[in-house]
């Protein structure tokens, strides 16, 4: 069995510039910065292997962002301009989720063929792989043409979206048009590139306390789909527009991370655009702040927590140049006692009233953000209000954020007591370049309350700008129309715009070295704004898409 699919190994994302000879057996290339190396863990899983080996070196734990109108960004005006009808030719579109119901009406041409140019799915391993690739199957347009034109397409062809996430993205982005159901993806005419990607390894969602029911995948194999998305759009000497609507509340919250990075090199270069998902953890008491400006330098904050959550993970992550000890606190009254920083631990705890242990890893500094990091995972908590006291050993100023999980990775009913809305922009949202968007209800022009807030924790301005993302009407399972409502609906629907302009400005030649990040400066700066509003802001960002106000601007 390859090492990225045997559980017996731990995948670790790890710059090249660490790589030695010995270790080439076990590493999986990724990019010319990173690599994967597969660490032997054997049958049992040692919860400080978070502490032996650095907290970045693990992969992101990423969960889906979310479970009619095209007039409100300007879609439908610039399409019916005879000299502006963009629907997206020539432009590849790429979609790294739950795969894709390929015989779906949606991703089909009017003679029935598939408007998909191929699917790595990573979950099938009877092969070929992709080239350059050692897991999963890859099918071209032919195989899915064959298995169209048979009476039962996945036996011949058994990729297939049991979850529905990634058939309604790629939909809302690039369906075909149904006048039945009144229903078109905002470019049509585009055609697709998907990666159904795998699940994370059990011995990940093992080492972060993630409950067996969760859906999430692990970064390492997002940053090798993005990988593949790459390399088929160079190979088709095409546009690529790449839609991420999958989401993760680990990190710092400041756009460093493998995916971040990558995602925001490539949105620079010609070619590539990426439209992000902004998360929707506005509404769900996730993100405690504290700003504190006297002495004694400490804080002590509380956490709700439910009988729903017997296991999960959280994150402080100090403001420099602040330096934290913790404290945590039972509703019963035990004590880890204080855990001081250090460079590398990992501090157990079992508490002898109940049947609660903690893992406490105070990182001194986490590698890739230069941050201190503060690591607590919770087995069997007791039901009720835990205290984390945390205190600034440089007795001066100081502010820090934490952050509970994404998605569904914990309920709704743990939560911090006096949470703060803001800062709940998720992974890969924070990344500087990427254009990371936020959903409003078009019908009433209200943000979503569920849609996640910035600014970054570094204070770059996230997310960018809204799009609509109330109940757009997509492709569903199994095999109908339906809705789609959150913050992966309005990027989807604004990765169909960067499509858009990749075909007016490289397919039409206006703009031939059009980047992404121009693509989003342009955004930014023809967005809808309201006369009494201040922008850019946490909420809305730069405003609201105007797709026709954009091609106003440009035609001066």
């Amino acid at each position: 069995m390859e090492k990225i699919l045997d559980e017996q190994y731990y995948d670790l994302v790890i710059n090249n510039s660490n790589i030695s000879p010995e270790l080439s057996a076990n590493i999986t290339p990724i990019n010319e910065r990173e690599s994967i190396l597969h660490i032997y863990k054997g049958d049992s899983t040692d919860m400080c292997s978070v502490g032996r080996y650095l907290y970045h070196n693990f992969p992101t734990i990423f969960t889906p962002t979310s479970l009619i109108s095209l007039t409100r960004s300007g879609v439908q005006s610039i399409q019916s301009n005879p000299y502006l009808a963009l629907f997206g030719q020539g432009v590849l579109v790429g979609f790294i989720d739950t795969g894709i119901l390929y015989q779906h009406p949606a991703f089909r041409n009017t003679d029935g063929t598939t408007r998909i140019t191929s699917i790595w799915d990573q979950t099938i391993q009877d092969g070929p792989p992709p080239s350059g690739f050692n897991y999963g199957t890859e099918y071209t347009a032919d195989n899915i043409n064959i298995a169209l034109g048979s009476n039962d397409p996945l036996s011949v062809l058994p990729s297939t979206d049991t979850n529905g996430h990634g058939t309604a993205t790629a939909s809302i982005t690039a369906g075909s048009i149904n006048t039945e159901n009144s229903f078109s993806g905002v470019v049509p005419e585009s055609n697709l590139v998907v990666v159904k990607l795998k699940e994370a390894k059990q011995n990940l969602k093992d080492l972060f306390l993630v409950p067996d029911t969760v859906l999430c995948y692990q970064d390492s194999d997002v940053l090798l789909a993005t990988q593949y998305l790459r390399q088929t759009a160079i190979s088709l000497n095409r546009p690529l527009v790449i839609c991420i609507a999958l989401a993760s509340s680990q990190n710092g919250h400041d756009g460093e991370g493998s995916t971040s990075f990558l995602l925001d090199y490539y949105t620079q270069t010609p070619k590539i655009g990426v439209s992000c998902a902004a998360g929707n953890e506005g509404n769900n008491r996730r993100h405690y702040y504290s700003d504190i400006t006297s002495a004694p330098y400490q804080d002590e904050f509380e956490l709700q927590v439910s009988g729903n959550d017997s296991m999960f993970s959280m994150e402080i992550w100090p403001n420099s140049p602040a330096t934290l000890t913790i404290e945590i606190i039972s509703p019963l009254g035990e004590t880890t006692q204080i855990i001081y920083p250090r460079i590398n631990s990992c501090t157990p705890f079992t508490f002898a009233r109940s049947q609660t242990i903690i893992w406490v890893n105070n990182y001194l500094l986490e590698q890739e953000s230069g941050s201190q990091c503060i690591l607590i995972r919770l087995s069997n908590p007791d039901e009720g209000v835990w205290n984390f006291r945390v205190q600034n050993i440089n007795d001066e100023n100081f502010s820090f954020h934490s952050w509970l999980p994404s998605g569904e990775l914990i309920s709704n009913d743990t939560y911090f007591i006096q949470s703060s809305p803001d800062t709940t922009i998720t992974v890969p949202g924070n990344a500087e370049h990427v254009l990371t968007v936020t959903a409003y209800n078009q019908s009433n022009d209200t943000i979503l309350l569920e849609s996640s807030r910035g600014y970054t924790r570094t204070g770059i301005v996230k997310p960018d700008v809204a799009a609509p993302g109330f109940e757009l009407t997509c492709a569903t399972l199994p095999g109908e129309y339906g809705s789609y409502t959150g913050t992966g609906a309005a990027a989807a629907h604004a990765a169909g715009i960067m499509a858009m302009l990749f075909e007016w400005g490289i397919i039409r030649g206006n703009y031939t070295q059009i980047t992404g990040s121009d693509i989003s400066s342009l955004l930014k700066r023809s967005a809808g704004r309201s006369d009494s509003g201040v922008y850019p802001n946490n909420i809305w960002g730069y405003g609201t898409i105007d797709l026709q106000g954009l091609f106003e601007m440009i035609s001066f």
